[in-house]
């Protein structure tokens, strides 16, 4: 079974990237911020997180480098979800290790081409 933590503020952004991964027959986990997510993925490793920018406390940027230079978790696939859509945005987030960028709201068929990506 697969397993997805998306760390989302927006209640909303949260609920219909949940119901679009479950739809896949994807197990979600919902935090609202960074060290929610820390806390999860310490608990349990997800196989793949969907990681919003702009975050209370650290940003979805910073989680993002975090996560990628820690050993325990620079193999878990990381899909930035934003509404900064730029090419700038897009390439900072891939420069930080993010996987695939998406861009808001999160199109369903366009989620469901960046899971085939980042976990085939």
């Amino acid at each position: 079974m697969v397993t997805a933590l998306i760390v989302e503020d927006s209640l909303t952004d949260r609920e219909r990237l949940t119901h679009y991964l479950q739809q896949s027959g994807i197990t979600v986990l919902g935090v609202q911020s960074s060290e929610e997510a820390l806390l999860e993925i310490q608990a349990k490793l997800p196989d793949m997180v969907f990681l919003d920018v702009v975050l209370p406390g650290q940003s979805g940027f910073e989680f993002c480098r975090d996560l990628k230079t820690n050993k325990k978790t620079q193999d878990i696939p990381i899909v930035l979800c934003s509404n900064k859509s730029t090419e700038a945005d897009k390439l900072w987030g891939s420069m930080l290790g993010a996987d695939a960028y998406l861009s808001k709201p999160v199109d369903q068929q366009q989620l469901a081409e960046a899971i085939q990506q980042v976990i085939g």
